[in-house]
C-alpha cells in the first residue's frame, strides 16, 4: 500500500513535467511556421493573407499555427487545474 500512495503522488507531477515539456515543444513549432510563414511572404512579396494572390502554403501553415495554438491554450488550462488543485491539497 505504501508503494501505491508514493506512485499516486509522483503520476500527477510526472504528468505536469510531461504537459510543460510538451508546451515548450509546441511553442518552439509555433516559432518556426511563424519564420515559414514570414519567408513565404517576402518571397511572395504579399502579406496580406485577405489577398486572392496570398502564397497557399502561407494559408496551410497558418491554420497549423493556429491549431497548435489552440492545443497550447488549452494544455496551459489543464495545467493551471493541476497547479490550482495541487495548492489546495
Amino acid at each position: 500500500m505504501k508503494h501505491q500512495a508514493h506512485f499516486e503522488s509522483v503520476a500527477p507531477t510526472r504528468e505536469a513535467a510531461q504537459t510543460t515539456a510538451l508546451i515548450a515543444d509546441l511553442n518552439r513549432i509555433v516559432q518556426l511556421l511563424n519564420a515559414d510563414i514570414a519567408a513565404e511572404e517576402d518571397r511572395t512579396r504579399i502579406s496580406d493573407p485577405t489577398r486572392p494572390e496570398y502564397p497557399m502554403i502561407a494559408r496551410a501553415l497558418i491554420a497549423r499555427r493556429d491549431n497548435l495554438l489552440g492545443t497550447i491554450s488549452a494544455l496551459e488550462q489543464r495545467l493551471d487545474r493541476f497547479n490550482r488543485q495541487r495548492a489546495i491539497a
